[in-house]
């Protein structure tokens, strides 16, 4: 089953989120996100043949997009555009994404092709959390909900 039929609808995913006495508040809804690679060619491959992410029709040599859910969420990965030598991109940024699907399914699928998982699938106030790491050291986690934010 590929990751794209885990995800849920994004406008969950793609609104900045607080918690605040372990309630989760919605705030505004992320438009656009970039992140840098030094190895843009190897991680645009992860993103698409690892987590099943679709890359955008729009052509740039500097930069991909990548999409999912029909393009309602994506993000950029981009070259540099300063040199990174002697720093750690992905220190402090993560992507969050909802699922529907059963989360040690997905532990499982993303284990067989290869995915740095962070240790193991977390229980939280809000579902199920399970946490990878993109190539340049950025963390993806996946979240099955235990609500429906969608109010």
């Amino acid at each position: 089953m590929e990751l794209n039929k885990f995800l849920k609808k994004l406008d969950y995913c793609c609104c900045v989120y607080y918690v605040f006495d372990n309630i989760l508040i919605k705030n505004e809804k992320i438009r656009f996100c970039i992140y840098t690679s030094k190895r843009f060619k190897s991680i645009k491959a992860f993103y698409r043949d690892k987590l099943g992410f679709e890359l955008s029709e729009i052509s740039n040599p500097e930069a991909c997009i990548l999409k999912y859910n029909k393009g309602e969420a994506s993000f950029a990965i981009r070259k540099p555009i300063e040199n990174l030598d002697g720093k750690e991109l992905g220190v402090g940024a993560s992507h969050w994404f909802a699922i529907d699907e059963n989360i040690e399914e997905l532990q499982s699928q993303l284990s067989e092709k290869g995915v740095t998982i962070l240790g193991t699938i977390n229980n939280t106030p809000f579902g199920k959390t399970l946490m990878v790491k993109d190539p340049d050291g950025y963390i993806i986690t996946f979240l099955e909900t235990k609500y429906d934010y969608q109010q």
